[in-house]
């Protein structure tokens, strides 16, 4: 028989259903994803450490886990929330079912529940701390512990989540570049499109230092996505400023945009409830192209729509912006002849599960690099 559950947020909403994983209690930020496909990618990713990710798809595991799809090393969600688990997977690629991968790797979750309740109840009220228990049916009990649990603004959470120490990824054939690229919770996806360009990526711990970028001598440097308050990160806007100082061509990704921001002087903020899933429209200003896109961010940068700011490094300004609400997006960094010198983006070029509209950027990083020499 499986076990009861109950899920709490910390208004006080509470949610009943079955155990889906492994039973225990975790907590975390409750955030909805709206992807219908894709999930163990979403799981891997180290951009979900410390939240509980409700799914709006009411099926989820239909396809199991595979040995190809994960983006890390592990399973990064806190907890996660389904309607409607498969009772039975089914695809020549899998190697056993969701279930059992949630187990396996103690992640808390919980099926049953009525999630399209839930996702409105984030979507009105903001994303929130929450808790989900197999040990206890009090709700009140939960609710207090859900209440002392850390919250993510302020949270600094790349250092738990980066590789320990550095690595290579060949390129594929011929190398013709060579990148520093920063792990403050890089998706394997990464390093293998740029790898396929014939970049020969070094990727390094977040706690690297500028010195540690110059002695790989790079053509740019890369910063990936990653979890936690950009606001909180200090270190690596210390080196990415180092870096712009120096002219190093630099493009960033997720969390890679908002360091971008904070170097340029930008602030940045907290979404009411963010965006995640794989169906974003963003428009790329500099094309007037619009891509769907894959997005994975709680905050975003405040910097001005339709100006452009002076800053230590040259004129920055906003290059991509969503359609639904006019986050930012994506930013730029020109010199006074105005020829591109950084940019970044807010969502997930490299999304392995889809779309693949903006692919694209990882040529425009390799024709930023090829022109610097």
């Amino acid at each position: 028989m499986v076990p009861p559950a109950i899920l709490v947020l910390e208004d006080g909403r509470t949610f009943t259903g079955e155990s889906y994983g492994a039973e225990g209690e975790t907590f975390g930020e409750a955030v909805f994803s709206t992807g219908m496909t894709g999930y163990q990618e979403t799981l891997t990713d180290p951009s979900y450490h410390r939240q509980v990710v409700v799914m709006t798809a009411p099926h989820v595991g239909n396809t199991g886990v595979n040995d190809d799809d994960p983006e890390s090393r592990r399973i990064w969600v806190a907890g996660y929330v389904v309607r409607d688990p498969a009772r039975r997977h089914s695809s020549w690629r899998a190697t056993g079912s969701l279930d059992d991968a949630l187990r396996d790797q103690g992640v808390v979750g919980i099926s049953g529940v009525d999630t399209r309740a839930l996702t409105r109840h984030l979507r009105e009220r903001g994303a929130m701390r929450v808790g989900i228990s197999t040990t206890t049916t009090d709700p009140a009990a939960l609710l207090e512990r859900v209440r002392s649990a850390p919250a993510m603004a302020g949270a600094e959470l790349a250092g738990e989540v980066s590789t320990a120490e550095p690595y290579v990824v060949p390129a594929e054939g011929t190398t013709r570049l060579r990148v520093a690229a920063l792990d403050l919770g890089i998706k394997a996806n990464t390093p293998r499109m740029l790898a396929a360009r014939g970049v020969e990526v070094h990727v390094l711990p977040a706690t690297s230092s500028l010195d540690d970028v110059r002695a790989l001598s790079p053509d740019g440097l890369f910063y990936s996505n990653g979890p936690g308050d950009p606001a909180a990160t200090t270190d690596q806007v210390a080196l990415l400023q180092g870096a712009l100082g120096e002219g190093l061509p630099y493009f960033g990704i997720c969390f890679g945009n908002q360091l971008f921001g904070r170097a340029l002087g930008f602030g940045t903020y907290k979404l009411t409830y963010g965006h995640r899933g794989i169906n974003q429209p963003v428009m790329d200003r500099t094309t007037g192209r619009v891509e769907v896109t894959a997005h994975n961010h709680g905050f975003a940068v405040d910097a001005p729509l339709d100006a452009v700011t002076t800053t230590p490094y040259g004129a920055a300004s906003v290059s991509h912006v969503c359609l639904n609400d006019d986050v930012v997006e994506g930013l730029e960094l020109r010199d006074d002849s105005e020829r591109l010198r950084a940019f970044s983006v807010q969502y997930h070029p490299e999304a392995a599960a889809g779309p693949h509209d903006a692919a694209y950027l990882f040529d425009r990083f390799c024709d930023l690099m090829e022109g610097r020499h």
